[in-house]
């Protein structure tokens, strides 16, 4: 039967007829791979003997799928067959479970009883059920903003379109214009940071479609807009006031990616916090000046600061006399430290014993310009912070020592201390000094009389 069939196949170019009538559809249309695929015939015309057809472009032995007697219903297969072809009485040709590699171009051959033939031409496409395709990047999914190249590809072994994803959705018409025209390679020049999210290709074709797992990508950018925060309120360049003795907790922020470093500086001294906020617990005049958060990013390099000036509230500070050391001996020296002393401080004068006897004036400082008094012993300095440095102690200068202020608007304010001196080591200790605060009260209708140690003239305070 092979022998008869390939005989009239070599005989055929004889007869061949010019007609061309005979159409060749897939059903279905589109197969995808699996399916059972039939190349319907139309068009054939008067009493056939036989049907070869060919899977290839020419009718060529080589291409020969099968041969078919319609008297007897023999079919022999030929070197194209694959095992999965068979003809059918009305010359259609099925394929069971069909595979993309039965695509392409087949032929029909006829033979009729005048031993004329007749060819169809038809041509099928068996889409392959499509595996996820895999996006891979040429370097790294953690750039720097305006400075690093993104470039990703969809790997995909199939012929297939490609879309690609951004963030879940189809990616956004800007960012379309770096796609390379076999939609394959997405590329962005300067990444920026809104370009930051997960990325994802899909490829498909008539019967199928199938997506990448996402790829995410990270941009660093930053530290931008540097800012030091005080209760969720802006205070960079400003100056807060702070009640005496009480908390502040200042908080550095930024616009940065990733999270910044953090240095703290007070007065252009670096502190020890690494952290993004700062406290200070106990506000005091030690603590006034200017504090400065620096930030710097680890990726791109690149830092940014702001700055705010801290001051004590002058209209609620309580003034204290602190000696130090709380508890000196004869022959050491010893400073009356004052806090919370007035800010608009005009004048301050020491008196041994209470203010209210003049002759006993120690030291005062009007205008920048230090004077002694009577009571001064040579061994007392007064600073501009109205502290008092008692050097080289005695046992006589234990005692009440009280200072009053007087300022610009001559608001008065007087404050006693305790000073106690103990004796040279290895003697008694002296109890814990008592610091005094008594009620604050008015300057006395007279003038207070200040005594220069060398010429003893008088100067009347206000």
């Amino acid at each position: 039967m092979a022998a008869t069939g390939y005989s009239w196949l070599l005989l055929s170019a004889v007869f061949l007829s010019t007609r061309a009538e005979i159409t060749i559809t897939p059903e279905p249309a589109e197969p995808a791979e699996g399916d059972n695929l039939t190349l319907v015939v139309r068009g054939l015309s008067g009493e056939l003997l036989a049907y070869n057809w060919y899977a290839g472009p020419a009718l060529s032995l080589t291409y020969l799928v099968a041969s078919y007697i319609v008297s007897t219903g023999d079919e022999t297969p030929g070197p194209a067959h694959t095992g999965r072809e068979a003809v059918r009485p009305d010359a259609s040709l099925d394929i069971q479970g069909a595979l993309p590699g039965h695509s392409g171009t087949y032929i029909l051959q006829t033979l009729n009883r005048q031993f004329q033939t007749e060819v169809g031409y038809g041509h099928v496409r068996v889409y392959e059920i499509l595996a996820p395709p895999v996006v891979t990047a040429n370097n790294s999914m953690a750039l720097v903003e305006h400075r690093d190249t993104l470039r990703l590809h969809c790997g995909s072994p199939s012929p297939a379109e490609v879309r690609w994803f951004f963030n879940g959705q189809a990616l956004p018409v800007t960012m379309r214009l770096g796609v390379s025209p076999d939609g394959r390679t997405l590329t962005r020049h300067g990444v920026r940071r809104e370009e930051a999210g997960a990325y994802q290709c899909e490829v498909s074709n008539p019967v199928s479609v199938s997506r990448s797992e996402p790829v995410n990508l990270t941009v660093y950018y930053g530290p931008e807009r540097v800012a030091i925060l005080q209760d969720s309120t802006t205070r960079t360049g400003c100056t807060i006031k702070v009640d005496f003795n009480t908390s502040l907790t200042l908080w550095c922020v930024s616009r940065s990616c990733p999270e910044p470093e953090y240095v703290w500086a007070f007065n252009g001294r670096a502190l020890k916090n690494g952290q993004d906020r700062l406290n200070i617990t106990s506000m005091t005049a030690a603590q006034e000046g200017t504090y400065t958060c620096i930030v710097k990013n680890p990726k791109t390099l690149l830092s940014g600061s702001a700055s705010v000036v801290v001051k004590l509230s002058a209209a609620v500070v309580a003034m204290s006399i602190v000696p130090v050391p709380s508890k000196p001996t004869e022959g050491q020296d010893v400073t009356l430290t004052v806090q919370g002393y007035p800010k608009d401080l005009l004048v301050y004068a020491w008196y041994r014993g209470p203010a209210s006897e003049p002759n006993r004036l120690l030291s005062q400082l009007p205008s920048g310009n230090w004077i002694a008094g009577p009571a001064h012993t040579g061994r007392e300095v007064g600073f501009a912070n109205c502290s008092l440095l008692v050097q080289k102690l005695n046992l006589t200068d234990a005692g009440r020592y009280t200072l009053k202020t007087v300022t610009l608007q001559g608001k008065t304010e007087s404050l006693e201390v305790e000073l106690q001196v103990a004796p040279p080591a290895g003697l008694s200790q002296a109890p814990n000094p008592r610091v005094l605060f008594p009620a604050r009260q008015p300057l006395p209708a007279t003038s207070m009389s200040l005594y220069t140690q060398d010429s003893r003239s008088t100067h009347p305070v206000p």
